[in-house]
């Protein structure tokens, strides 16, 4: 019940019981900022996702179909049908479409990388900037533009494709301009991951921040996107918002999910674990909805079922959402909806 979920939010969130709440209203209507979730165009065709998803988030991230995976033939063409269903899905139930993602370490599509630095190269790159955003503009409120730049131990950047062809900032500022050249009015984001529980790692992710706009990017936001785990020490999420608002920027909390098998403390107990997704699902919603309403872009859930997910694909006995299989709310939804109260 509720009660459940604002026991959660109180101080000691721990104690809460387990029972999911039976009378949840959508997510969306709860809080004071848009809520979103990721979604793949074949999920559309399942008329159960579909519903809840109409129901409760008010923003679409497409979650891998917008990536250059999907997008970049072998031969350079570009395809749109996945991202286009999305896109359609969205303003049919009025919804914000968000775009993910541009430019990405891990990504380097065989037409880019038969491209010698140069002319052709920087051409080629504007091209792809301008033709993706520019397809969705008016309708994407914001994009991530350049995605996990940074490296994995929080010691600097990341060399890829694009850091060798147009240099190692220079490549993310060009990433940044053409996406606004493209689309005026969108949000532009610095999105990466493991800034919670990774503190040289966010440190470095501020700085790279501040050079971006030091060098003239038009960088309008920075996006966390907190895959986490259930015992996440209590008070890292605070501290992480606090300090990526401390730019003064739109933050989007941009991929939340909360595994349950990737916990690597003493607790192996699955009912202890259960509470402790709830408790940083609940810190979460806190600490998001205490930043500067000016800043508080959007949060998404990766995913809404624990069936979709792509923890639950890696470990079949991890249920890191706040909706089950069956798309009923679970406890950690309630705790969620909880700390907004």
């Amino acid at each position: 019940m509720l009660a459940s979920a604002l026991a959660l939010g109180a101080c000691d969130r721990r104690s809460a019981a387990q029972a999911a709440p039976a009378d949840l209203p959508p997510l969306r209507t709860l809080a004071g900022f848009p809520v979103g979730t990721c979604v793949q165009a074949a999920q559309l065709d399942d008329p159960a996702f579909a519903a809840l998803a109409a129901a409760q988030v008010s923003q679409l991230t497409p979650e891998w179909e917008m990536k250059m995976e999907y997008m970049v033939r072998e031969d350079g063409s570009l395809r749109f049908d996945a991202p286009d269903r999305i896109a359609a899905f969205a303003r049919t139930h009025g919804l914000r479409l968000f775009g993910h993602t541009l430019v990405w370490y891990a990504q380097s599509p065989p037409a880019f990388a038969r491209l010698e630095a140069g002319p052709k190269f920087a051409a080629a790159y504007r091209d792809y900037i301008h033709a993706v955003v520019g397809r969705y503009r008016g309708q994407a409120a914001g994009w991530d533009v350049v995605n996990e730049a940074v490296a994995e131990d929080g010691d600097g950047w990341r060399e890829c494709l694009w850091s060798q062809r147009l240099g190692r900032l220079e490549h993310m500022v060009l990433a940044f301009r053409h996406a606004r050249e493209a689309d005026p009015d969108a949000v532009l984001f610095l999105n990466d991951y493991n800034l919670e529980n990774l503190p040289r790692k966010r440190a470095t992710f501020l700085k790279l921040a501040e050079a971006l706009l030091k060098a003239g990017a038009p960088l309008g936001g920075l996006g966390t996107q907190t895959h986490v785990a259930a015992d996440l020490k209590a008070g890292e999420l605070t501290a992480t918002l606090k300090d990526l608002a401390s730019l003064g920027l739109p933050v989007h909390l941009s991929e939340m999910d909360v595994s349950l098998s990737r916990a690597k403390g003493l607790v192996r107990d699955r009912r202890e674990l259960e509470s402790g997704q709830a408790r940083v699902y609940a810190e979460a919603a806190e600490a998001f909805s205490g930043l500067p309403p000016q800043q508080r872009f959007a949060f998404t859930f990766w995913g809404l079922r624990d069936g979709d997910s792509w923890l639950k694909r890696e470990n079949t006995r991890d249920t890191p959402l706040p909706f089950d299989d069956a798309g009923r709310a679970k406890a950690a939804a309630g705790a969620w909806a909880g700390a907004l109260r």
